[in-house]
Formats: C-alpha cells, sequence, structure tokens
C-alpha cells in the first residue's frame, strides 16, 4: 500500500456501485478523504461504511449530473466539508440499448444528460475551482472503441463524445493547472454488464469468448488505472483515453 493521495480531496461521480465504488475504495486505500456522490444515498452510504471500515475517510452526497445546479452544489458541497478538490473522477453512466430505428427519445435523451452532458457539467464546475485553487486532475469514463456493437449505437455515441470532449477539455484547462484524462473500459464486473436476471457465472460465459484474454475484467482494474492517472506518475498524459478492455479493441 502507498500513500499517493494522502491530504487529497477526491470527488467520485457514479461512486455506488461498480467502478465507481472500487475506485472510491482504492483512493481511500490510498489516504484521500473521499466524496462519492450518485442519485440513490443507499449504495453510497454502502461505500463510505466499506472505506471507513478499512481505515479511510469519506462522505457522500446525491447528485444528478445531468443538472448543472446539482453538480454545481456538489462541488461547493465538498470543498465546503473538507476543504478542496484536488482530483476528480466523472464516472456517472447509464445504459440504455436498442436498435437506433427503434430507439425512443426519452432513452436517448437520459444516456446523453447523463453520459455526455453529466461528463461536460463535472468538469465546468471541478475545473472552475480547479483553476483558481492550485490546478488538479480529472479523469472521465468514456468506453472501449468497439462499443458500437447493434442496440447499442445510442450508448456509444455518448461515450465516443466523451473521448473527444476530453481531448478538447484537456487542452483547454492544461495551462491553468488542471490536467484531464479518460479510462476507456471494456467488458467489467460492474452492474452495467448484466442481462436483465443474469447469475455472474452466466454472464462471465457470455462475455468471455469475446475477450482476447479470455475473461470478464475486474472493477479493481480500471481503479488501478484511475488513480495512475489521477497521480504525479503520469504528470505528461495529458488528453489520453487509456483502454483497458482485455484485448477487444486490438
Amino acid at each position: 500500500m502507498t500513500a499517493r493521495f494522502t491530504g487529497k480531496v477526491v470527488l467520485i461521480t457514479g461512486g455506488g456501485t461498480g467502478i465507481g465504488r472500487a475506485t472510491a475504495l482504492a483512493f481511500g486505500r490510498e489516504g484521500a478523504t473521499v466524496m462519492v456522490s450518485g442519485r440513490r444515498a443507499e449504495p453510497l452510504a454502502e461505500t463510505v461504511k466499506l472505506i471507513e471500515a478499512e481505515g479511510g475517510r469519506a462522505d457522500h452526497a446525491t447528485a444528478d449530473v445531468s443538472r448543472s445546479a446539482d453538480v454545481e452544489r456538489l462541488v461547493a458541497t465538498t470543498v465546503a466539508r473538507h476543504g478542496g478538490l484536488h482530483v476528480a473522477f466523472n464516472n456517472a453512466g447509464v445504459l440504455g440499448a436498442g436498435p437506433v430505428p427503434d430507439l425512443d427519445e426519452d432513452t436517448w435523451n437520459a444516456m446523453v444528460g447523463t453520459n455526455l452532458t453529466g461528463v461536460f457539467l463535472s468538469m465546468k464546475h471541478e475545473i472552475a475551482h480547479m483553476r483558481g485553487n492550485g490546478g488538479g486532475t480529472i479523469v472521465n469514463t468514456a468506453s472501449n472503441p468497439v462499443t458500437a456493437v447493434p442496440g447499442l449505437g445510442a450508448y456509444a455515441a455518448t461515450k465516443e463524445a466523451v473521448v473527444a470532449l476530453t481531448r478538447a477539455a484537456a487542452r483547454d484547462a492544461i495551462g491553468d493547472g488542471v490536467r484531464i484524462t479518460a479510462v476507456a473500459p471494456g467488458p467489467v464486473d460492474a452492474p452495467m454488464t448484466f442481462l436483465p436476471g443474469e447469475a455472474p457465472a452466466d454472464r462471465d460465459a457470455r462475455l468471455a469468448p469475446h475477450i482476447p484474454i479470455g475473461r470478464v475484467g475486474g472493477a479493481a482494474e480500471i481503479a488501478a488505472a484511475v488513480l495512475w492517472l489521477a497521480s504525479p506518475e503520469s504528470a505528461f498524459v495529458v488528453g489520453h483515453g487509456l483502454v483497458i478492455d482485455g484485448g477487444v479493441s486490438a
């Protein structure tokens, strides 16, 4: 165990489950004060409990990242309670499936609102604080480059847009000491990879044949990459989307 983030305040959206929870735990183990956010309080409280059980420091606040006022309040609450904001992991996301000709507009708007607008609003308000307070690092969650399979066109569009937005925002903000990157996970052990009612073993058997490494990724493996991108160890990495997909896009 290291302490790369001792004295740092980390904000994680989508921190109640999956990659968000695994990353929150990883930051907690490395000395950070972790603020987790999402729409539902119960899973956030459970994440906080898990971090505190390991001796870490954590807090939670609900927010809908598709609403600017919510995000602005979330950043302000984080700073007020914990004295600053040094790292942000913009991970909140939703998945809606369906062929493009049949996809209803509500599903499209929900995915764009959370997956894309949510990242834009999060960066907007995070950068506004960081640029006047010594800088910081931001990591966004995109997806592996071959997400555009039948039935996932809308989801793929939002995640590809996150990569482009990350690149542009990184150029906009680096002069102010704010370094922005993204992770692009492939099939990972997270709630979003399950079909309705599917058991973990069945999910793994369905996905593993399509992954060159032969298995579904672990959420902790994505978390390790996020911590590296947020740390001084990656100080020369700006605007990059790190693909972590077991070889799917190779």
